[in-house]
């Protein structure tokens, strides 16, 4: 499976931005997908996860509320809405992808994931 993150870019504390990651190479729908992100000199670090089943979603503390997960299977798409961004939202945003199920705090780790996309950066001014 192939993940190729986009949506990335120099934004003002408050805006909004969108990340998207494209799949491909596997079967999208049988994958749980996670956004994960990596600020300058700090480890990567859980935002949030979907099920397989889009029915469940997991979000780090600090992003809950601000942030959504989303999927669109037809698409091969995982999105992260970002709202209300914050400058310590600047970071390397990751996609991530899962064939096995697992319960919610699993989502949150990084050796969880079997596949990654390559990262988009995302800079917010404050």
């Amino acid at each position: 499976v192939q993940l190729i993150e986009s949506g990335g870019g120099l934004v003002q504390a408050g805006d909004s931005l969108r990340l998207s990651c494209a799949a491909s190479g596997g079967t999208f729908s049988g994958y749980a997908l996670g956004w994960f992100r990596q600020a300058p000199g700090k480890e990567r670090e859980f935002v949030a996860a979907l099920s397989r089943s889009g029915v469940n979603t997991y979000y780090a503390d600090s992003v809950k509320g601000r942030f959504t997960i989303s999927r669109d299977n037809a698409k091969n798409m995982v999105y992260l809405q970002m709202n209300s961004l914050k400058f310590e939202d600047t970071a390397v945003y990751y996609c991530a992808a899962v064939v096995t199920s697992y319960s919610g705090n699993v989502y949150a780790r990084t050796p969880t994931y079997d596949y990654w996309g390559q990262g988009t950066r995302v800079t917010v001014s404050s």
